[in-house]
């Protein structure tokens, strides 16, 4: 008898998935990559604003859900979060042999046909439903909308949980996503970290004198600890990014801090080549930046939380700190030696994050799932790390 995996490979009509394009961050760096990957697969998303995205997202075969229609949609998406679980179970998805949602809400919740394939690449489980109290404290909400939320996170709670039964297999983006998964959804999931393009990062073995940080400045990002500690202790601090929080770092901030506002990818790239250790002190799913920051020969430190236990080797590409205080980070800063890492071996160890790691293994991944699928085999099966 022929094996499935031995007869010769069609092209599999695949179509990708993405809870909105009306911002630009880490998620649609994620679908830029996958759509390199599969460049002829149509993108399913809720809302899409042109004027906010790269210009090459306008080449791309876009197709938007009935809430593009709705006027304001694109620039006051949050009213309508009622609204996305009928969007995204409005999409035609039968055509397609495999699905790739990649999401961090609503695009898992697609509904595909009996024999279509969905991967979803999770970026985290609904944060905002799952920590509801940490988010509208974050977000300083004011009393009316605390009145009304809790019903609505109550049903989306119970959708976000339904929609799980929808997916054949889930990718988490770091072993704290892998396990939030198991938690809300009671499904495994595998682990692949996000791409990074680290070979684009240039390298430099000389260590600079200085602290950076380089964030969106609002709350969760804890960008606070980072002005604090160094102001404390005189120590030199670059800041780079804007946000919300800008006004009150900078008030807050002594003489030896610097903020430099948004800087072009090029002068980011020169300012993590030109520090002398990267600063991460919030708690991310996984976090692009320390690894942007190893990939220039720089370490890392980090709060002992989330994805950067995933892509920090403690004493090796930098170091963790503990508890998220001002001054745990200050004991940390207080003996901090520039000099005391390796920047080859730092730059080594980013490179397993690079984007070509990551397309091989992910493809690799969605091939074998088809065939363990033509071969009979149960999609739904135990996580593992790949």
């Amino acid at each position: 008898m022929t094996s499935a995996s031995s007869l010769p490979r069609s092209e599999p009509r695949i179509a990708l998935v993405h809870d909105y394009l009306n911002q630009y961050g880490g998620a649609e760096r994620v679908l830029e990559t996958f759509h390199e990957l599969y460049p002829n697969a149509p993108i399913y998303t809720s809302l899409y604003d042109p004027d906010v995205m790269p210009p090459k997202f306008r080449s791309w075969d876009i197709r938007t859900s009935f809430l593009q229609r709705i006027p304001g949609s694109r620039r006051f998406h949050r009213p309508l979060l009622l609204l996305y679980p009928m969007a995204f179970e409005s999409f035609d998805l039968r055509d397609y042999d495999v699905v790739i949602s990649n999401s961090s809400a609503w695009a898992k919740g697609v509904i595909t046909g009996p024999d279509t394939l969905h991967v979803s690449y999770c970026l985290t489980p609904m944060r905002w439903a799952w920590s509801y109290d940490e988010y509208v404290n974050r977000e300083r909400m004011g009393k009316a909308a605390r009145r009304v939320l809790p019903s609505a996170v109550h049903y989306l709670r119970l959708w976000d949980v339904a929609t799980a039964n929808r997916v054949d297999r889930f990718i988490g983006i770091s072993r704290v996503v892998v396990s939030r998964i198991a938690k809300y959804y009671r499904r495994d999931a595998d682990l692949i970290s996000p791409p990074v393009d680290v070979e684009s990062i240039p390298f430099n073995p000389q260590a600079g004198n200085s602290f950076l940080v380089v964030s969106r400045l609002i709350p969760y990002k804890r960008i606070d600890l980072a002005v604090s500690a160094c102001s404390r202790l005189s120590l030199p601090l670059t800041v780079v990014g804007d946000g919300r929080d800008r006004a009150q770092l900078q008030a807050a901030a002594g003489p030896t801090v610097r903020f430099t506002g948004r800087l072009s990818d090029r002068e980011v790239r020169d300012a993590l080549a030109g520090c002398g250790a990267f600063l991460f002190p919030g708690e991310e799913d996984f976090g692009i930046a320390p690894v942007e920051a190893m990939a220039a020969g720089r370490p890392v430190v980090a709060y002992a939380g989330g994805g950067a236990l995933d892509t920090v080797a403690d004493g090796v590409t930098g170091r963790f700190f503990a508890p998220q205080t001002v001054g745990a980070l200050e004991e940390r800063l207080s003996d901090f030696d520039f000099n005391g890492f390796s920047p080859e071996a730092i730059r080594a160890h980013a490179m397993q994050f690079d984007t070509r790691s990551f397309t091989q293994t992910f493809a690799r991944y969605v091939d074998q799932a088809r065939d363990e699928r033509a071969t009979g085999q149960i999609a739904r099966r135990s996580g593992t790390s790949v």
